[in-house]
């Protein structure tokens, strides 16, 4: 199936708006579902890797929404005894706002207005995080995106979205039929499987951007990621 891209029609989440609490409810379903269908799961599997007891780590999340990943980055730190930061970037004031309130015992994190496609300077942290926001650009904004994330990152960078295709599509329409009924979560969500890359598209954009000797792999639940680590140091 093709992809469906409409620069003007952006999501509802994605206009300008007062915190509502429609979009109160929305970010909260977006929680539910992170934490339900994969998200947390596929974050965790890397943070395993990259963030070590005792070690000192800078994170950048992009398009942090609500602020759900940046904490999970900290409750893991603090389970492990690593000491993290946390700079977590949207370009809503409203959904930083959310997520502000929800971080009241976080101070790891700091919450910061900007523009994802043109944030920081190059090479100021050891992970950059990006989850669920490349559908939201066309293939030139994301490609723009995904460049940015290899060159702000001097260690760890991963990636993650939805995969298109016709299981995503029934799926969504399924959990927005029965139990995500809320106009604005279901709304955006069907607009996000028609608009996610397929798992080939999700590889050229990486390339196109640059990314070399990066993995790509599908998990669980319509995911997909692609991640740049360094490669293992050889022992002679």
């Amino acid at each position: 199936m093709k992809r469906s891209f409409n620069p003007a029609e952006p999501e509802l989440m994605d206009r300008p708006q007062p915190v509502t609490p429609e979009l109160v409810s929305d970010l909260r379903n977006l929680r539910q579902l992170n934490r339900c269908f994969g998200s947390y799961a596929l974050i965790l599997h890397f943070l395993r890797r990259w963030i070590q007891p005792g070690a000192q780590v800078r994170v950048l999340d992009l398009a942090t929404g609500s602020g759900d990943i940046p904490r999970l980055v900290i409750d893991y730190a603090r389970k492990v005894g690593a000491k993290v930061t946390v700079e977590a970037v949207d370009q809503q004031s409203s959904t930083l706002e959310i997520a502000r309130g929800l971080s009241a015992n976080y101070p790891e994190i700091d919450f910061i207005q900007g523009d994802i496609l043109s944030f920081g300077d190059d090479g100021q942290y050891d992970i950059v995080l990006c989850s669920l926001a490349l559908h939201h650009f066309d293939e030139g904004a994301a490609t723009q995106l995904l460049e940015r994330c290899r060159k702000l990152s001097r260690k760890f960078v991963l990636v993650s979205d939805l995969r298109r295709g016709w299981l995503a599509s029934v799926g969504v329409y399924l959990l927005t039929v029965f139990i995500y009924r809320e106009v604005m979560t279901r709304t955006d969500a069907r607009l996000s499987a028609a608009r996610a890359f397929s798992f080939r598209e999700f590889r050229s954009l990486a390339e196109r951007a640059g990314w070399k000797n990066f993995g790509h792999r599908e998990f669980r639940f319509i995911r997909q990621a692609i991640w740049l680590e360094p490669a293992p140091k050889k022992i002679f």
